[in-house]
């Protein structure tokens, strides 16, 4: 059933090598740069939503063995973007394809490769969390306009390093029945609401109204806290901009403050127990790479 046609749809792009697609599609070939692979098959019978995740990277990928893997509506599929899989899909399904870099994921080509093997589904517990926000980011991000949709992009990448983190054991998920809507809303809100300094357990109970106490009972079921949370994702933003930056363009207090952080001194304190290192020196390490 599948074809050599691709995905024609509008995309969003940014600088950063990232492009993300989603459109009302029929069988085809996912986005890459050669021939789909026809000894690596997704295929599904269902109709509805999938999500797709083509990794670009610096380095070739090792070559996976022939595999034919089952998705549902849904679940999330890594997949190299050198050698597309080839589809074997309904009539008609919708398509959200995000291109990413590897190395922005944190992925070495081996990561990769184990990656690409197997599919993330939509009724696992990160997948239910992830699977809905990314789709609503990735709708939102073609809209828009360039400046925010490169934002709501930047959004999209650090969940899929999270969920790539997760396939690779290096993140431990919850475990249990799937994650209530709300907490998925709630870590959308963060998203949208990080570079704000006020962003706090009581705004976010206020905002989604529900008490701070249950708030807390939501984070606890995913093993975390709220504070926890949101100093995590605001440090893996400031991260990636000292490395996109270097030296010569933001200070490290001006990053800190563009991310929630009302003081360059704790920011520094917080980033070291986080990774080992100042931010100064996590700049400097990142110019010389």
């Amino acid at each position: 059933m599948s074809t050599t046609s691709t995905i024609d749809t509008p995309v969003c792009r940014t600088p950063l090598g990232v492009e993300i697609m989603t459109a009302e599609t029929g069988p085809g070939r996912l986005p890459g740069e050669r021939a789909p692979r026809p000894e690596h098959r997704p295929h599904a019978r269902e109709a509805g939503e999938y999500l797709f995740v083509g990794l670009r990277a610096a380095t070739r990928l090792p070559a996976p063995d022939p595999v034919s893997v089952r998705l549902a509506p849904g679940d999330i599929c890594f997949y190299d973007a050198r050698r597309p899989p080839a589809l074997d899909f309904p009539e008609r399904f919708r398509a959200t394809v995000f291109l990413v870099p590897a190395d922005l994921l944190g992925l070495t080509p081996a990561d990769a490769g184990r990656i690409t093997r197997t599919p993330v589904a939509r009724t696992s517990r990160l997948g239910a969390l992830l699977s809905p926000l990314l789709s609503d980011l990735a709708r939102t991000a073609v809209k828009a306009r360039p400046p925010v949709g490169e934002m709501l992009a930047g959004n999209a990448v650090n969940l899929l390093a999270t969920l790539a983190a997760e396939q690779l054991g290096t993140v431990t998920p919850g475990t249990g029945s799937q994650a209530p809507p709300m907490t998925a809303r709630i870590m959308e809100y963060v998203e949208l609401h990080l570079t704000e300094p006020e962003l706090s357990p009581e705004t976010l109970a206020r905002a989604h109204h529900i008490s701070v106490r249950y708030l807390h009972k939501l984070f606890q079921d995913e093993g975390t806290t709220v504070g926890r949370w949101i100093l995590r994702r605001r440090l893996e933003e400031c991260r990636r901009d000292l490395t996109r930056h270097g030296r010569g363009s933001r200070t490290i207090a001006a990053v800190a403050g563009r991310w929630g952080f009302t003081s360059a001194t704790h920011f520094s304190r917080v980033f070291r127990t986080a990774y080992g290192m100042s931010p100064r020196e996590w700049r400097d390490r990142a110019g010389r790479g």
